[in-house]
């Protein structure tokens, strides 16, 4: 039977923390990365979301230390696709259910895992009542040992708590549409601090001359920014504001 050491529980109960307050979905993804940095030792790590249409493809990534988008080669010639869209969450170790010997001379290995001086994976798939949700995978470098049973049973006991956290995701979407949040809006869209700031409190129903005390400028200043908004998010006035962004992050 696995046990924890008190450093573990702390770390775990940190990341649980994070995955549940941080309004930010983006940055929630982002910190969840960092901080299994120091639960579990890799070199690169993606996270990758459900794309859901006639079948799952994969969206959205989040990276750590890696910048490529491997959602296409994922997609296609993956062999454990089959169980990442099973619906079920789960956590394994790539060499679980391929052979070393057998797993360098795939396709997906000479393809991804070469190239980025990868050799083993840890995945954690998400899902819910039968719903794939998204994929977090870990890698370490060529040279280093494969991950341990002890780290498997440390990324397992977070995998239910970053599904449930993706299921509210969705069903937000589901509610909200496609809307946006402030703060997902700004790294979208490319907005400046400044901007970013008038569109939070656009957001929260603030008149332009709350706005321009509050900010300390000019109301022909404040009318450019939204202008710039406007012309960044491709809408022409507020009710067009509404309906994209989200009162609350």
């Amino acid at each position: 039977m696995n046990t924890l050491q008190t450093n573990d529980w702390l770390i775990l109960n940190s990341i649980i923390y994070e995955i549940y307050t941080t309004a930010d979905f983006n940055q929630m993804r982002r910190k969840f990365l960092e901080q299994m940095k120091m639960l579990v030792d890799f070199d690169s790590a993606d996270f990758y979301l459900a794309s859901y249409g006639e079948e799952y493809h994969l969206k959205a990534p989040v990276t750590y230390h890696c910048d490529e988008d491997l959602s296409e080669v994922y997609d296609s010639i993956d062999y454990s696709r089959g169980i990442m869209y099973s619906g079920k969450s789960i956590v394994y170790r790539e060499t679980d259910i391929i052979s070393d010997d057998m797993r360098v001379k795939t396709e997906y290995y000479q393809k991804v895992y070469k190239p980025n001086n990868w050799h083993y994976s840890l995945q954690m798939i998400m899902a819910k009542e039968k719903k794939f949700l998204g994929v977090v995978t870990m890698y370490r470098n060529i040279g280093k040992n494969d991950f341990s049973h002890d780290e498997v049973f440390l990324v397992d006991t977070l995998k239910d708590h970053m599904a449930y956290r993706l299921w509210q995701q969705k069903q937000s979407r589901m509610q909200f549409g496609e809307k946006l949040t402030v703060s997902a809006a700004t790294e979208k869209f490319g907005l400046t601090k400044q901007e970013h700031n008038i569109l939070h409190l656009l957001m929260e129903g603030k008149d332009n001359s709350f706005i321009c005390d509050y900010l300390s400028i000019s109301i022909n200043t404040l009318k450019k920014h939204i202008l710039n908004i406007y012309r960044k998010l491709g809408i022409r006035n507020r009710v067009q504001l509404f309906k994209k962004i989200r009162e609350k992050e």
